[in-house]
């Protein structure tokens, strides 16, 4: 038995197991016949290895023999501490000493949060597995970082390619390894298998993990729901104004550009954690862009375009308000292109049309970039160019990408819980932005890559033209505030921290608690994580650190605070102001239709 508290199942059960077994089988028939000749093209094309291109197989099977695990010593090492793991946990499991709930008379040497449950503990066979599995994992980890005569660039692919596999490999991913399952599966004879193989033949169908509840949300309704009107659009962006809650409003109104990768409601979840929403209570004229998931249509678009729709959207919003400039807000890799879009705006002698430009998480300088560094090199282009059709990249492409990151948490947590053990999905907001995706147009990613990860161009001075315009990111005086998050593996803080090395004018860095996106969407109301200040002039990241304060909470109340510095002055809610009133044509209302289509 799997654990003490489990009970064998009852004969009289045995239909109950048949029919389970019935329905599994007679599941994967009709997916069979289903699928036969018309199989999900992005499924195929990950499940049939012989169709990668071939630098992914070099990349994904040659791992193992930079590794030192073929020497004596590496051998002896690895076989010496598996003898001392396994005395140990015979004598932590000894009869003699055991209590009477089967728990350990000792702690085991290594813990790990997907281990957590006493049923891995409460019988020597599964601590034995899961230890022996942690004792491998780390011993693997060590070998990388020992690993000599290779290029740095090199090291960080083969951890990353260690850190995926041993991930898979986790007893707690298979189910006559994980005793929970095995528990649940005697629990409920074999329903939860059912279940699973739903969820599975569900993803396999649609060609993409499922994080929350399917049908849960809906753009307009519960999400993205801030009331508002699009009062502009293009074929590549929409612009979206808000309607607002107050009186009066300050007299510079707000865009914020989103990262096209993904929809722009990452900042406007739900009521009560909505940058959007609060923004336009602060008594802030809020714009936002909404892009375009791109198709065969839209398939040259380039970093000029979207540096000329920053530009556009800018001017719409001068003109619709009758304003000299804007706030501006870039997020990710909207923010690395706001910087070269007031580069641009800098060389032109237009650089008064932005009062202040805010930087979520956003990157400029490449050198200590995150770890997607880890798929740029020629190889790994060549691959992505292999998967892209009709000159756009499906967006599940980088929903896959971004949850390797994070395999553990975003990849086999979800197999376990919703594979393994059944359990239906959780109505997350969060999570369905995260796999709400967004197609990107190939010759822009490959060139983002190229230009900015690998080649690092962009702190170049005139290295890059953008819309005929060299870039020199020295020309930026506008005021900037620059937000990192201090976990952020996507855009390390150290990495963003390199813009205030980068710009003229002057900026103020915050670092935030947590990460890539709970790091930005923090509201006050949440009280959760914290932020850190420096009022000196450090030089380098950990002189910030060193000389910061921590304040409890949300950053948000001091970029208010830092904006209304920059200029209080407001003007009645009224008129354009309030979008869509008498004598102001609109297209429609908020989110628009952009941000639904696939």
């Amino acid at each position: 038995m799997p654990t003490g508290g489990a009970t064998p199942p009852d004969p009289t059960d045995m239909q109950h197991w048949a029919m389970s077994a019935a329905k599994l089988q007679k599941m994967w028939l009709d997916f069979g016949a289903e699928q036969s000749g018309r199989i999900e093209p992005l499924m195929a094309r990950l499940a049939d290895p012989a169709r990668w291109p071939s630098p992914w197989n070099l990349w994904a099977g040659d791992w193992a023999n930079a590794l030192p695990v073929a020497k004596l010593e590496s051998q002896k090492a690895l076989w010496d501490d598996s003898v001392a793991l396994w005395t140990s946990i015979a004598r932590a499991y000894n009869p003699a000493l055991a209590p009477a709930s089967g728990e350990p008379t000792a702690e085991l040497p290594y813990r790990d949060r997907r281990f957590a449950d006493p049923k891995w503990r409460e019988q020597p066979v599964f601590a034995l597995i899961h230890q022996t599995y942690l004792l491998l994992a780390k011993q693997l980890g060590a070998m990388a970082d020992d690993l000599d005569g290779i290029a740095p660039e090199r090291r960080e692919q083969i951890r990353f390619a260690l850190r995926v596999i041993t991930e898979a490999l986790s007893p707690a991913n298979f189910p006559l390894t994980n005793p929970l399952v095995i528990e649940r599966t005697l629990a409920t004879r074999g329903d939860n298998l059912v279940r699973g193989v739903e969820h599975l033949l569900h993803d396999l169908r649609q060609g993409q993990l499922t994080h929350t509840r399917p049908g849960a949300f809906v753009p307009g309704e519960n999400i993205a729901a801030t009331p508002g009107k699009v009062v502009y659009e293009t074929a590549l962006y929409q612009l979206i104004q808000y309607s607002p809650t107050t009186a009066a409003v300050l007299a510079t109104p707000l865009v914020i550009f989103p990262p096209w990768i993904n929809r722009f409601y990452i900042l406007d979840l739900n009521p009560g954690n909505s940058f959007i929403r609060w923004a336009v209570a602060q008594g802030l004229t809020v714009f936002v862009v909404s892009w375009r998931s791109v198709d065969a249509s839209l398939a040259d678009t380039s970093w000029d375009d979207y540096v000329r729709a920053q530009i556009d959207a800018i001017d719409v919003i001068r003109a619709r308000l009758n304003v000299p400039a804007v706030h501006a807000i870039g997020y990710c890799v909207a923010g690395t292109t706001l910087a070269a879009t007031l580069a641009v705006l800098a060389r032109r002698g237009q650089a008064d049309k932005v009062a202040s430009a805010t930087f979520f998480t956003a990157q400029v300088d490449f050198e200590l970039a995150g770890d997607l560094k880890v798929f740029i090199d020629d190889a790994q282009l060549r691959m992505i160019e292999g998967l892209a059709t009709d000159g756009c990249l499906d967006g599940r492409y980088m929903a896959a990408t971004f949850n390797l990151l994070r395999s553990s948490d975003l990849v086999w947590n979800y197999v376990v819980n919703n594979y393994l053990l059944g359990d239906e999905y959780p109505a997350f907001d969060l999570l369905h932005w995260n796999g709400d995706t967004t197609n990107l147009p190939f010759g822009w990613l490959r060139g983002y890559l190229t230009d900015l990860y690998r080649d690092n161009r962009l702190v170049v001075p005139d290295a890059l033209t953008v819309d005929g315009t060299p870039i020199d990111l020295h020309r930026i005086a506008t005021p900037c505030y620059i937000q990192a998050g201090r976990q952020d593996h996507i855009a390390p803080a150290g990495s963003v921290w390199k813009l205030t090395r980068h710009v003229a004018g002057p900026c103020k860095f915050v670092l935030a608690g947590s990460g890539h996106i709970a790091g930005v969407v923090n509201p006050p109301q949440s009280g959760k994580y914290q932020y850190w200040l420096n009022p000196d002039d450090p030089q380098t990241l950990d002189e910030f650190i060193a000389g910061a304060t921590e304040t409890k909470g949300s950053w948000w109340p001091d970029w208010i605070d830092w904006i209304r510095a920059l200029d209080d002055a407001t003007v009645p809610a009224k008129g354009r102001r309030a979008p869509g009133g008498r004598g102001d044509p609109v297209i429609e209302d908020a989110p628009g239709r952009y941000v639904r289509q696939r």
